[in-house]
């Protein structure tokens, strides 16, 4: 696998997944090119943790925020609560949060509500807000649309397996679309259509690890280094060599993320 230097936009290093041998997998991100990674908490208490693998790391960067999946079973972030964790310098981004009503569309209300505390804080501390969207588009579009028009910020759709409606939607907002191993599975056509139409430098990658392992380890548990492999798909998407593809994606994630810059 080339060398060039990527950045793996969105993982979950503080899941048990990688309890017995996180320093080795940090390691063996570093050896595929993957020079950076965020790691992101997804559940407000344990942030603690998550802070701890970014300050023992130095290629890792944390964000955090109540996912929507447990935002019903989980205290009600503050905005004040998420502007404070925004001093620390290695942390880079508000959520993820969002919506996703897949699975929980019972607790919408509540998601709805604390995917607007999330906004508030990106807003205030001009950090990327990391959305979560899964069968949600119509809510997700008016929520973020609004919420611009009351005053802008910066966003990435981690991710992205929603519409192309959505991805209109969230680009010309100027929000940025993040690709996955989803993108890399040989039935996601539909989705790599609307990758391709984006524009390039709106493009981040992601592993979205433990979760989502593209081909060749697909249904294996997913780690930093194969990055790489989404990458390569995405860079035959937009007819660039793989040194291009991570060096645009690389600087889009810098002006994205610019707590991470390189």
């Amino acid at each position: 696998m080339t060398q060039a230097k990527i950045v793996d936009s969105h993982c979950h290093l503080d899941f048990p997944d990688f309890d017995e041998e996180r320093p080795a997998v940090i390691q063996r991100a570093l050896d595929a090119g993957v020079e950076r990674m965020v790691t992101i908490c997804t559940k407000l208490r344990l942030e603690p943790q998550v802070r701890a693998i970014a300050e023992a790391h130095a290629p890792v960067f944390y964000a955090a925020g109540t996912h929507p999946m447990s935002v019903a079973d989980e205290p009600l972030a503050t905005v004040d609560e998420l502007i404070a964790l925004a001093n620390h310098p290695k942390f880079v981004g508000i959520g993820e949060s969002g919506l996703d009503y897949h699975y929980t569309a019972e607790s919408k209300d509540i998601q709805q509500q604390s995917l607007r505390i999330h906004i508030a804080a990106a807003r205030e501390t001009k950090l990327p807000l990391i959305i979560h969207a899964r069968a949600a588009d119509e809510d997700m579009a008016d929520i973020l649309s609004e919420e611009h028009a009351n005053g802008a910020y910066s966003c990435v759709m981690h991710c992205f397996s929603s519409s192309a409606a959505l991805a209109e939607k969230a680009l010309g907002l100027g929000f940025y679309l993040s690709m996955s191993g989803i993108a890399a599975f040989p039935k996601s056509q539909e989705l790599r259509d609307i990758f391709a139409a984006a524009p390039i430098d709106r493009i981040l990658v992601e592993t979205d690890s433990p979760y989502l392992a593209p081909p060749p380890h697909r249904g294996k548990r997913n780690e930093p280094a194969y990055t790489a492999h989404t990458a390569k798909v995405g860079a035959d998407l937009f007819k660039l060599s793989y040194e291009d593809f991570a060096a645009q994606t690389t600087a889009n994630f810098d002006r994205l993320f610019w707590k991470a810059k390189g």
